[in-house]
């Protein structure tokens, strides 16, 4: 698939901190491509130099094979992590003051209808839910009907509906044909939404492939998962010492990581372990990071 944005030994220091540590990656045009890590990882600053907006203290960019220009600028939408509206415009008129900023833009109606804004369009923009707020800002990245999205971070402090709510948005938006390029330390958003991602952790890349790919590649067993007071008893701590997979504790369970979930099961039960707590899941992203950094993508 023909590349629409390729990075190549990107860096840059504060001093003598080096936030973007030799990162070099590819994005196929009409991908949703993701920067995975926790808070510091280095991804805002990342997409803030390909963006424009930072300087690198080196590499470099392409754009459609050139370096970046005024076609980029014209071609790009942003949503940042946080963006201050104005006070006193409702809704549909923060809409129509963005569309006269640019010469060529996308139909009001038609954004109104793909980032489902009819209910509020005489709302006040300061009066806005987050969900709502975030659809408006998603409608302005849109406005000038861009060929490559940056979402930075978009979904952060959503409720979990609203946060749903928002990745459909992202899906109807990649159907039209555009590529997505979205920044995340939620791991659920980039299973779901990537094709392809890098993990970033202290300003590298550690990771990267799509999810399945990297799941595929780190992990060949199954989770069963138990609440830790379920071994909290002396029969069932004994349990943990003869049984015949491996048992790590996470943040609030036991995990068994096993390859014959079936026989692990008969081994809880012939030791009368509860399971009224039980829980059989595959491996995740979040999973993976803890596995090559020893912290979680949330932290």
């Amino acid at each position: 698939m023909t590349a629409i944005l390729e990075v190549f030994n990107l860096t840059k220091s504060f001093r003598s901190l080096k936030a973007v540590d030799d990162v070099s990656f590819a994005i196929p045009k009409g991908s949703c491509f993701g920067l995975l890590g926790p808070n510091g990882a280095g991804k805002t600053t990342t997409i803030e130099i390909i963006e424009g907006i930072k300087k690198p203290t080196s590499g470099r960019i392409l754009y459609k094979g050139k370096l970046r220009d005024g076609q980029f600028s014209s071609e790009t939408g942003i949503q940042f992590q946080t963006t201050a509206l104005m006070d006193y415009l409702k809704t549909h008129e923060v809409l129509k003051l963005f569309s006269k900023l640019y010469r060529h833009t996308q139909s009001i109606d038609d954004l109104i209808e793909i980032c489902q804004l009819e209910e509020f369009l005489e709302t006040y923009a300061t009066k806005l839910s987050g969900g709502q707020r975030q659809r408006l800002l998603l409608a302005v990245a849109l406005i000038n009907d861009p060929e490559i999205l940056f979402l930075d971070e978009p979904t952060t402090g959503l409720d979990p509906q609203a946060r749903r709510n928002f990745w459909a948005l992202i899906r109807n938006i990649k159907k039209c044909g555009k590529t997505v390029l979205l920044t995340t330390h939620y791991m659920e958003e980039a299973e779901l939404l990537c094709d392809q991602l890098i993990i970033m952790d202290k300003g590298k890349i550690i990771a990267d492939g799509s999810p399945e790919q990297l799941l595929k590649k780190n992990f060949d067993h199954t989770y069963v998962c138990l609440d830790r007071k379920d071994f909290s008893n002396t029969a069932n701590a004994n349990f943990a010492q003869t049984i015949s997979s491996p048992i790590e504790v996470q943040e609030d369970c036991i995990a068994i990581a096993t390859n014959n979930v079936e026989k692990t099961l008969l081994e809880l039960m012939s030791q009368n372990v509860a399971l009224q707590s039980l829980q059989v899941r595959k491996p995740s992203l979040d999973d993976l990071f803890l596995k090559l950094t020893g912290h979680h993508l949330r932290e």
